[in-house]
């Protein structure tokens, strides 16, 4: 049971990956600064990287969320259950949505089913989740925008071609460290996670610090996922929103590597995709560049909607197991996730979005044998 409990949360963390890729690259990529397959590759290394550099995250999912005294096993599985769904429906519809949210969701569910309100540690997440996740997209942005008319600003006398190639050279180096600030927060909700069902388990003592070796699984499960890149998001990100150019990209990026840092230092499980939208569109708003309300709205529905709907599917996975009983019921729910999985994966191929169709789209080129260019 725990080894199943483990292999699903690393497979969460391998969804975080490829599901977050975009927030790191996206307007890289769309900049031309660096190419698609090259930008992932960085990404990965760096996400790799980051995540043995802080364990603040890991220490408030592990014990800021619930109450550890009335975590168990299948309560850990059924929160990664819904966690996996949402954020596969959401990668498959190209929605940019929060694994975080997704993740704790899912765990918060599972628990008001086994236990009841006051098993889940209400405080700790108005505080650490709620209040962080409303106010990180407007700080994020403001910086953003306010970054972006500075750029424009210091650079108006500067030769324009010598100005994008400049700023091309310094995206490289911020969309690092959005990549490297990336590992520091998501992984280590994977990490938290895993050192609850340790605890659950009895391997570890509650309070208990998370083991080296779940620190290597799960830095190297979000590195192998962001290699492989969610490219249906990536498109939504890096030219949905807004038209961005290299000033606008740099300004956003680094904007959104600040904010996530700031909140890995806090030990805040702030949402990535939120900090990196708020950035893209403070830079359209900074630049005076037109902003794609729609697309943006339709995005904060989704974030509205993640946790309480991966909270419902991680209720309902409890209940379902809970129902069969014992370990058949884990059974069970673990072939109804591969199935589901599968079977979004099968429909995903019917629209393949690969690096060279968002490049070709990018730059004019969209090849008319893979018809997908709005199709997210």
């Amino acid at each position: 049971m725990l080894g199943l409990v483990v292999a699903t949360a690393l497979a969460f963390d391998f969804t975080n990956g490829f599901h977050d890729t975009a927030n790191a690259m996206a307007t890289s990529i769309a900049t031309g600064a660096l190419k698609p397959r090259v930008a992932v590759a960085l990404s990965a290394v760096l996400n790799l990287v980051g995540a043995f550099l802080s364990l603040a995250v890991a220490a408030t999912i592990a014990s800021g969320i619930v109450d550890q005294n009335f975590i168990t096993l299948q309560v850990v599985f059924a929160g990664l259950v819904g966690g996996i769904l949402w954020n596969v429906m959401t990668w498959y519809l190209g929605i940019p949505s929060s694994s975080s949210h997704a993740l704790i969701g899912g765990v918060i569910g599972a628990m008001l089913v086994h236990a009841g309100g006051h098993a889940v540690l209400w405080s700790g997440i108005l505080s650490k989740v709620f209040v962080p996740a409303i106010l990180a997209p407007f700080v994020a942005g403001s910086i953003a925008a306010a970054a972006t008319w500075s750029a424009y600003r210091l650079t108006r006398k500067v030769d324009e071609v010598v100005g994008k190639k400049s700023f091309r050279w310094a995206q490289v180096g911020s969309a690092s460290l959005v990549s490297l600030a990336h590992g520091t927060n998501d992984a280590q909700k994977t990490m938290g996670i895993i050192t609850l069902a340790l605890v659950a388990n009895g391997t570890l003592h509650e309070g208990a610090s998370t083991p080296t070796w779940v620190i290597i699984a799960c830095a190297l499960a979000i590195s192998m996922g962001t290699y492989l890149g969610g490219w249906r998001i990536i498109r939504t990100l890096g030219k949905g929103l807004t038209d961005i150019d290299t000033p606008q990209g740099f300004a956003a990026e680094t904007s959104s590597a600040a904010v996530l840092l700031a909140s890995t230092h806090f030990g805040f499980p702030l949402s990535t995709t939120q900090v990196c939208t708020g950035s893209v569109v403070g830079s359209g708003v900074g630049h005076a560049a037109p902003v794609r309300w729609g697309v943006f709205g339709r995005m904060a529905i989704a974030w509205v909607f993640t946790l309480p709907a991966a909270g419902l599917v991680g209720a309902a996975a409890f209940a379902g197991q809970n129902a069969i009983g014992g370990n058949a019921g884990v059974i069970v729910l673990a072939v109804i996730l591969a199935g589901a999985c599968a079977g979004i994966y099968v429909l995903s191929r019917k629209t393949a979005v690969s690096p060279e169709n968002v490049n070709a789209e990018w730059t004019g080129e969209v090849n008319e044998t893979h018809p997908t260019a709005m199709a997210a």
